[in-house]
């Protein structure tokens, strides 16, 4: 994903903005600030979202004697384990609240950096979309084009390269709008996606928490701009190994 994100980035700045700003005669530091901070906070959601610790749980995990009940024993490594915790049979480990194994971030999707992920889907699909608004800017100003005014451009076959980059676009913009899509309608019915592969949705009880409060425990906090910034430190709404909709 971080290969994609910088093509898309070059192939952006080099071949679609300078152009369409020329035409226009717009001061384009503007544009600029806006694409790089979306970029930084994309790369930043990656990166943490790939280091980050996804809620592993320990060899020797201490379990208060109150929530013993919440507990069970996993087939694979012996250890006991919260309810709806999972197996990830790729790092070795149970991971709280897992949703899924990402080949995108080599890494899990779990309780601890969920949060990342989906911001990581935001970020880029907006960075898709803002690359996709100047593929369609730029191909309606390079049909006009006289040989006069070639030297706005920057390089040549430009065509092709917008094109390319409008492909691109479009197929990641495609592929993570559903994804992202699925994880917003995961939080908000509160069911992780090997939960809905898994059939076992029946066994969560009823009724659904609001909206508003699983995204509040996902992101670890109620105020919603922070929702949308990588830069700080989740802290759990809720005790680690408890689950309020266990069986």
């Amino acid at each position: 994903m971080g290969k994609v994100i910088g093509i898309s980035s070059y192939l952006t700045l080099q071949n679609l903005q300078i152009p369409f700003c020329l035409k226009l005669h717009w001061h384009n530091s503007s544009i600029y600030v806006v694409f790089y901070g979306i970029a930084m906070f994309c790369l930043v959601a990656l990166v943490r979202a790939s280091i980050t610790d996804p809620g592993r749980l320990p060899e020797n995990p201490k379990i208060p004697h109150g929530e013993r009940e919440f507990w069970e024993l996993c087939n694979k490594c012996n250890l006991m384990r919260p309810k709806r915790s999972h197996h990830c049979s790729r790092c070795g480990h149970c991971v709280r609240r897992m949703d899924h194994h990402c080949p995108w971030i080599n890494n899990c999707v779990g309780e601890d950096n969920h949060w990342l992920f989906l911001q990581l889907c935001f970020y880029t699909e907006l960075l898709t979309c803002y690359a996709l608004m100047f593929s369609f800017c730029h191909y309606y100003y390079f049909l006009p084009l006289k040989k006069r005014n070639l030297d706005l451009f920057v390089v040549r076959h430009e065509l092709a390269i917008m094109r390319l980059a409008a492909f691109m676009g479009i197929t990641m913009l495609v592929g993570i709008t559903g994804l992202f899509y699925t994880q917003l309608i995961g939080i908000i019915t509160d069911t992780t996606s090997i939960e809905k592969m898994s059939n076992c949705c029946e066994e969560i009880s009823r009724p659904r928490k609001p909206w508003q409060q699983t995204f509040s425990e996902v992101f670890g906090t109620r105020w919603k701009i922070l929702w949308f910034i990588p830069f700080r430190r989740r802290q759990p709404l809720r005790v680690p190994y408890h689950f309020a909709n266990h069986v």
